[in-house]
């Protein structure tokens, strides 16, 4: 049997279909961020908030929808 993680945010990436992957930092300036670091590399981030994961994804139409 393996061990747990522990690494929420890996935990909930590979539960989102997605390979771990290294870390990356977004800037914030103030209470903002920009969608556009957000969404350089993926079209979909999962958002790790307690126990539950959402996932926050960019449509083509350049709209944000945020799910369970």
């Amino acid at each position: 049997m393996a061990a747990p993680s522990g690494d929420k945010l890996e935990d909930a990436a590979q539960s989102a279909g997605n390979p771990p992957v290294a870390g990356r930092s977004v800037a914030m300036i103030g209470n903002r961020l920009d969608s556009r670091e957000l969404f350089a590399t993926e079209r979909e981030i999962v958002i790790a908030h307690g126990e539950e994961n959402y996932r926050l994804r960019l449509t083509s139409q350049n709209k944000l929808i945020l799910t369970k």
